[in-house]
């Protein structure tokens, strides 16, 4: 019963290897995925930090400033009529859309004049 067993286990895991021996690597759709994750041989180095880099460093900013007004939020929520702790929450309700508006613009006019000198 073990070596049936044993033997079935083994059958199932090598299957995929059986099915993929026919199909060359354009029809796996390898190579598109290799593409999109790890971008093409003809990116240059700016298209590559650009698309590895500055994006999550961007998307890390939004959620960093979503996590900031859900904390001020929560802040002003649960202070009970205490004016120190309103204040401090709009406080930093202030400070964050202040830095999200200031790493826009820098993106932004980083962007616009990297375009125009190309």
């Amino acid at each position: 019963m073990r070596k049936f067993l044993s033997i079935a286990i083994m059958c199932f895991l090598l299957s995929p290897l059986f099915a993929f021996a026919q199909l060359s690597p354009q029809e796996t759709g390898l190579e598109q995925t290799g593409e999109e994750a790890y971008g093409t041989l003809d990116q240059t180095v700016g298209e590559w930090v650009g698309s590895k880099v500055i994006v999550p460093a961007m998307s890390i900013v939004g959620v960093l400033f979503l996590i900031l007004m859900i904390y001020a939020g929560f802040l002003w929520m649960t202070a009970g009529g205490k004016p120190d702790q309103t204040t401090k929450a709009k406080d930093m309700m202030i400070r964050a859309i202040i830095g999200v508006i200031i790493i826009a613009a820098a993106y932004a006019i980083t962007n616009f004049v990297f375009t125009a000198i190309q």
